[in-house]
């Protein structure tokens, strides 16, 4: 039996402003808080927590990693239901860094990443017609 995971937590520099980020662009609902260290965010089947990092690592990351995603080793997957090309769009518009949308063959998903303001990646998933269609 898999034993199941209910929490991905996530070091950052600043929790206010990725608690924002992630309410802003995804609705997660909040679930608890200590203000300006601990944020639990409820994103469906698990817990993203944002937890600030410890007093030795708090230096900013540098402004190109936080921009290009250079500086993580994870992805956040959102699954989208509907109007991936709206919510990529929008998120476009409001100044996050987006990579195109894109499908490969035999996965039957329209994908695009973007990056957080810390640079964490995070990729937008929707089931695609063709996808449907041969399921």
């Amino acid at each position: 039996m898999p034993i199941p995971m209910t929490r991905v937590i996530l070091y950052t520099h600043d929790v206010r402003q990725l608690k924002c980020f992630y309410q802003t662009y995804f609705a997660l609902p909040l679930r608890e808080e200590i203000e300006g260290e601990w944020v639990v965010l409820d994103a469906g089947g698990i817990e993203l927590a944002l937890h600030h990092v410890g007093e030795a690592y708090r230096s900013p990351p540098g402004e190109g990693a936080a921009r290009s995603g250079t500086g993580s080793n994870a992805k956040f997957v959102f699954q989208v239901e509907a109007g991936i090309e709206a919510l990529h769009d929008s998120l476009l518009q409001a100044g996050v860094p987006m990579r195109g949308i894109k499908r490969y063959d035999g996965f039957p998903y329209r994908l695009c990443d973007g990056t957080d303001p810390e640079g964490n990646v995070f990729q937008l998933m929707q089931a695609d017609a063709a996808g449907a269609a041969t399921s």
